[in-house]
């Protein structure tokens, strides 16, 4: 049984969510809800808590503000916020889990299915770090990602990411330095966030850094060419939008 609180200064959201644990997640155990940063520090500080369901932004405070409070964050985050949050894009790149307002039910239950799953719980704290960072720059690429894998977590610089490779349910991605670092993610998952730092699908199974392309070789689909010698085939269907995209970087 995982013990978890929830943090939200909504009160009919935080019932709603509340009303979900009970029916839907008989692996956890609620023990308390706070409405303040200060009262779910003390939930925390006074149970051996598993999970901390927490709001982005209430009225006066943040989650932030609650973890930044924490030396060691011993616990799993999963932050709830009822619209696309302008820290979303940093929550993700961070590997922390989120759910949006209202929270769909089978949504609810695979991030308390993952969370179950997860033997990785030291880790919370250089995800915090990575997301507390990635809030603080510009959007030119200074980014960082926290790549979960089954060695532990990578983090790396978006800008020496060269591609993203699928490999059935898993993504590789292949550094600039020659490392591959194998994600349990599926490509699919990865698309969207990366699309703004010029990054395009050329392929089914294949995202490139736009940056890294030194050439493309024509053909059906034909290939291209990337900076460290590496050729990458570009499907017949994205040939078109690849050569527009490619052209005007």
């Amino acid at each position: 049984m995982m013990k978890a609180i929830i943090v939200e200064d909504e009160l009919r959201s935080a019932k709603l969510l509340e009303n979900l644990l009970r029916d839907y997640c008989p692996d956890v155990q609620l023990i308390g809800s706070a409405s303040s940063v200060d009262a779910g520090f003390q939930l925390v500080k006074s149970n051996a808590i598993d999970i901390v369901f927490l709001d982005i932004e209430m009225q006066k405070e943040s989650g932030f503000d609650l973890l930044n409070k924490f030396e060691n964050i011993n616990f799993e985050i999963i932050f709830t916020t009822a619209f696309e949050h302008y820290a979303l894009k940093a929550i993700k790149f961070s590997a922390i889990d989120y759910l949006l307002k209202p929270i769909d039910i089978e949504e609810l239950k695979a991030a308390i299915s993952k969370v179950s799953k997860n033997n990785q719980r030291h880790l919370m704290n250089k995800k915090f770090e990575i997301l507390m960072q990635n809030r603080s720059v510009d959007q030119t690429g200074n980014l960082q990602i926290a790549l979960p894998s089954t060695e532990g977590l990578s983090i790396v610089f978006i800008h020496e990411i060269l591609y993203l490779k699928s490999d059935r349910q898993y993504t590789i991605f292949v550094l600039k330095s020659g490392e591959k670092i194998v994600t349990s993610k599926n490509l699919g998952e990865y698309e969207d966030l990366f699309l703004v730092y010029n990054f395009f699908r050329v392929h089914h199974s294949t995202m490139v850094n736009l940056n890294e392309v030194r050439k493309y070789i024509r053909g059906d689909g034909g290939s291209i060419v990337l900076s460290n010698g590496d050729q990458v085939e570009v499907s017949k269907r994205k040939k078109e939008a690849f050569i527009s995209q490619f052209t005007k970087k």
